[in-house]
């Protein structure tokens, strides 16, 4: 088994539903509740009243965004992914299931796919549920809380 590791490009929390989601540098993750200051974490977010896991934070890979712009000329900013952790080499897909580190002291569990869904599309552009159909992040619990900021490792074991 070896260790790999991509990293934090961007961190982005959004203090109500709908709103739009501002960058900060590093955030307070709590375990069983989610990233401090986010709306997912005071309960009052869009998809806060619908049962399932993963509402602890959400994840997207930078390559994604790349892409929907190469692909299909869709332009988005990472705050408009409405995600909160923006990666870069890290393939999040294959997370699901497993757990994870998000720098040196928060440990998550991939809980499942973050599809994209009407919503984004209707606060961003048309397509973008298309273009970010089975990359558009993940779902993911937090085991052990910590510090995040933007520039930290995340670390996961392949086998």
């Amino acid at each position: 088994m070896a260790e790999r590791a991509g990293k934090i490009a961007f961190i982005q929390i959004a203090p109500t539903a709908g709103e739009r989601l501002v960058s900060v540098q590093e955030v307070r993750a709590v375990a069983g509740e989610g990233l401090d200051g986010d709306r997912y974490f005071k309960k009052i977010g869009t998809f806060s009243n619908t049962p399932g896991t993963g509402r602890h934070l959400t994840l997207v890979e930078l390559e994604s965004i790349d892409a929907l712009k190469r692909d299909l000329g869709i332009d988005l900013e990472p705050t408009e992914t409405r995600r909160n952790i923006v990666t870069r080499d890290v393939p999040l897909n294959h997370l699901v299931g497993q757990e994870f580190k998000l720098g040196r002291e928060v440990v998550v569990k991939g809980m499942r796919l973050c599809e994209p869904c009407d919503h984004l599309e209707k606060l961003t552009v048309k397509g973008v549920s298309e273009g970010l159909l089975h990359r558009a992040g993940l779902r993911a619990e937090i085991i052990k809380g910590g510090t995040i900021r933007v520039g930290d490792p995340v670390t996961y074991v392949t086998s």
